[in-house]
């Protein structure tokens, strides 16, 4: 469904974020991507989501292509048409507007009138939670309520590839692993490709089938979730755990070690 073939990305045509990129998305998967703040992971979800240029990015190398078409450097509103949504880093619902509000604009590149009533029914069957708020101002709803308002809204365009930014972000665990289970049965039953960006490996290993790990702009490990999750450098760097299996602080370890270890 998604290619990605060694691109770069850069920000005001100087700063060079993604370096060489290259991935594979296979349709009705689930795959994850792991990494540290500042590795370049939401850089990645906005080169394929068409969201780099509000922010003065540009694929400038390589190519993406979504379903057989080159689409990198393509308008956010057209990708959304083809089927690409994007729920983003920190919710980013209009806060002055319900909780209805909010999901109908979801839906609105593609949909109109009855068609949106109907997804409507569909998101409040999976969010019971947003049925209860849908005339409520948004901005007043809790955190894990606006995120499955992000959710909601971004599934209103019966999306080919969602797109997930740290849906786990500021979450207590229950609601986490809530959200997690909801996402799994729309996987399951709306048979949606998934691509999860988490710096929560445990949430985002227990949830994909495969996986790729990116450190400062560049993939630097990739394999199933499983053999991720038995791999000593992630045992160790993203899930805490020494050989031994000691929980252990990591702050003071220096980035050259982890990619001298990385790359062998």
């Amino acid at each position: 469904m998604l290619i990605l073939s060694n691109i770069e990305v850069k920000y005001l045509g100087i700063i060079l974020v993604l370096k060489g990129v290259s991935l594979k998305i296979s349709e009705g998967s689930v795959i994850c991507l792991l990494g540290p703040n500042g590795a370049g992971k939401t850089t990645l979800l906005r080169a394929i989501s068409g969201m780099l240029k509000p922010q003065q990015g540009r694929v400038t190398d390589g190519k993406i292509e979504f379903e057989g078409l080159r689409v990198e450097n393509q308008d956010p509103e057209l990708l959304a048409r083809k089927g690409v949504m994007q729920v983003m880093e920190g919710r980013r619902m209009l806060e002055h507007l319900t909780v209805e509000e909010n999901l109908k604009l979801g839906g609105y590149t593609k949909f109109k009138g009855r068609a949106i009533k109907e997804n409507l029914k569909l998101i409040y069957g999976y969010f019971p939670a947003l049925y209860l708020r849908q005339n409520k101002v948004s901005g007043y709803i809790s955190g894990g309520e606006q995120q499955m308002l992000a959710i909601g809204r971004a599934l209103m365009a019966h999306p080919r590839l969602l797109l997930l930014d740290e849906a786990s972000l500021g979450l207590a665990p229950l609601m986490v692993k809530e959200i997690y289970n909801i996402l799994g049965r729309i996987h399951k039953e709306e048979q949606t490709t998934m691509f999860v960006v988490e710096q929560n490996a445990n949430i985002a290993l227990g949830f994909a089938e495969y996986g790729y790990v990116m450190e400062t702009g560049r993939i630097v490990l990739d394999g199933t979730a499983e053999n991720l999750s038995a791999n000593e450098d992630i045992k160790e760097f993203y899930l805490g755990l020494s050989t031994v299996g000691q929980k252990k602080n990591y702050r003071d370890l220096k980035h050259y070690k982890r990619r001298k270890r990385w790359l062998g």
